[in-house]
């Protein structure tokens, strides 16, 4: 060939590269993913919602995948731990996040946080959604959420709410957004986790919990607890009795707990494309979806894009509830 051919060969060789639609050639190269062991951190400590989630997918895929998904817990600094080492991995598709709504805390009040979620993270999939429960204690000797805003309009500031994630948690806000709307005081106690306000609520040290619902469904079928509303638009399919704020008149409150996968942002479109595939198939199989959604769950599996739209939207979300709740976010 002459030099002249050759260079006009390279030309169009070029112009038909511009031609090819973007993420093409990253697509094919990510076709031998996984190459190797991929680890998903968890920004939780083990035996929680996030944990359980995380090794069930992890289970499946590894009946899937030439190489194993390795689950890693991060718990501290209120998720921070956990996305702070996912945002300084390589972003090859090895280090995944198994985000949480603290992520919307966090984009909600971004000062002062070593990363940003909007910015250094990228959605993979949402995976599960749940709403937040408000129960008590049976010798409380409250019956229903009108019962309960009495009780506590009379006794300003004595009834006691457990907030599982601690000061500033999405816990926080929804309960002292609701007792702003509800008009009532009362004494929120931060704990370090579920289980022990839990075990706090039904041995009677304290008098009401506001906690993610799938914790407290074998505890509220059992009788050991009560509910009195979910803090989301629709009813809970695991406990379809307990009604919403919404319905009770608490006009507009919505407060939703969600997991999700992440990856350092600049990963590869083809190695998000292929997580997320695989993953939406993993969430589908009955055997998982089932006693998910037994336990209050429900799968919420979406694309890429719109998990970084809602990421976005719950930032400035939070943002504005904070502000009126009066509440510092962590």
């Amino acid at each position: 060939m002459h030099r002249r051919s050759f260079l006009l060969g390279l030309t169009g060789l070029s112009a038909l590269g511009s031609l090819v639609p973007p993420g093409v050639g990253r697509a094919f190269a990510s076709t031998d993913y996984p190459s190797r062991n991929v680890r998903l951190i968890v920004p939780a400590s083990p035996g929680g919602s996030a944990d359980k989630l995380a090794r069930t997918i992890s289970q499946k895929l590894d009946g899937s995948w030439p190489h194993r998904l390795i689950v890693e817990n991060a718990g501290g600094g209120g998720g921070t731990v956990g996305a702070i080492q996912v945002v300084k991995s390589a972003a090859d598709g090895y280090t995944l996040l198994l985000g949480t709504d603290s992520l919307s805390l966090n984009a909600a009040q971004p000062e002062g946080l070593a990363f940003s979620p909007t910015r250094d993270l990228a959605g993979v999939s949402k995976a599960i959604i749940s709403p937040m429960l408000l129960l008590v204690r049976p010798s409380l000797g409250v019956k229903s959420f009108a019962e309960y805003v009495a009780l506590a309009k009379s006794r300003p500031g004595e009834i006691s709410v457990g907030l599982p994630a601690g000061n500033g948690s999405l816990q926080h806000l929804a309960i002292s957004l609701l007792a702003r709307r509800a008009g009532f005081k009362v004494n929120t106690v931060p704990y370090p986790g579920g289980g022990p306000a839990m075990l706090d609520t039904i041995g009677g040290h304290i008098d009401s919990l506001i906690i993610t619902l799938p914790a407290a469904t074998e505890n509220i079928r059992a009788g050991n607890l009560t509910g009195l509303a979910v803090t989301t638009p629709y009813r809970s399919k695991a406990l379809p009795d307990v009604p919403t704020l919404q319905e009770l008149g608490i006009a507009d409150f919505s407060v939703e707990a969600w997991q999700g996968v992440f990856v350092p942002a600049g990963t590869p479109r083809g190695v998000i494309d292929k997580l997320n595939a695989d993953l939406a198939a993993v969430l589908k199989q009955k055997e998982v979806r089932a006693p998910l959604e037994d336990q209050g769950f429900e799968i919420a599996v979406s694309t890429p894009e719109a998990l970084d739209r809602f990421l976005v939207a719950e930032g400035e979300k939070y943002r504005e509830i904070a502000a009126e709740a009066g509440i510092r976010l962590r």
